[in-house]
């Protein structure tokens, strides 16, 4: 199974997604913004950083890059595409999930491994996780609070469109402590905390077992793989 992963200018986390695409046994496809060729990939990661300097809004000018209009396609016609943090950011800026990333509540980046409560197990990148699992996942971000319409907050938790929940803490002031939603179709994935981040005994984040020992990201690359499987 191949996975892209798309590089844009001020990208800084596209080698760490694929580096944990490796290691679920899929291979890495890296892809470039100003293309329109997905290479064939079966799935499509976009990932973290600060696409453009974040100039306009975050993900605004990176959701308009030649790739988009390809990814947007794909995921129309069910492909799974994960966005990470920025990722996710283009991914509301694409009108592939609803609502808007805002910057943080407090006014300050904020670096630190956050709690999640995973909410839905049926999406291409949740499959691999229990229901109601409790995860730790860094987060890195300024702009990462998620707002929608009051109405459209109903509809996400209605129909069980939120993915990650955020526990213990609101890092962001996210609406509804949401940290990651999914579309109805369920491919598309967003998520403001790095699951590349926490996919490798030693670099991951501090466990009850050892420190820098936490893996619970790498359940979403797994998830892909076996959402892929599926389909083939």
């Amino acid at each position: 199974m191949r996975v892209g992963v798309v590089t844009f200018p001020g990208s800084l986390d596209d080698r760490d997604a694929a580096r944990a695409v490796r290691m679920v046994g899929a291979e890495a496809v890296p892809l470039w913004h100003g293309t329109h060729d997905l290479e064939g990939v079966d799935a499509i990661i976009l990932p973290g950083g600060f696409s453009y300097g974040d100039y306009l809004r975050a993900g605004a000018i990176a959701s308009l890059s030649p790739i988009m209009a390809e990814v947007v396609d794909a995921a129309e016609s069910g492909v799974p595409v994960l966005g990470i943090c920025n990722g996710f950011q283009m991914l509301t800026e694409a009108h592939l999930l609803p609502g808007g990333l805002i910057r943080n509540d407090h006014g300050a980046f904020i670096c630190r491994d956050q709690r999640l409560r995973v909410e839905n197990t049926s999406t291409a990148w949740s499959n691999a996780f229990a229901d109601g699992a409790e995860i730790t996942i860094p987060l890195k971000n300024g702009e990462g609070g998620f707002i929608a319409s009051a109405d459209e907050i109903a509809r996400l938790e209605g129909e069980g469109h939120v993915v990650f929940r955020y526990l213990e803490v609101n890092p962001n002031g996210s609406m509804n402590d949401i940290a990651g939603i999914t579309n109805a179709r369920g491919n598309v994935v967003g998520l403001m905390p790095h699951p590349e981040h926490a996919v490798e005994p030693g670099f991951g984040p501090d466990t009850r077992a050892a420190m820098r020992s936490g893996t619970d990201g790498l359940a979403l690359f797994a998830s892909a793989l076996t959402a892929l499987l599926a389909r083939a």
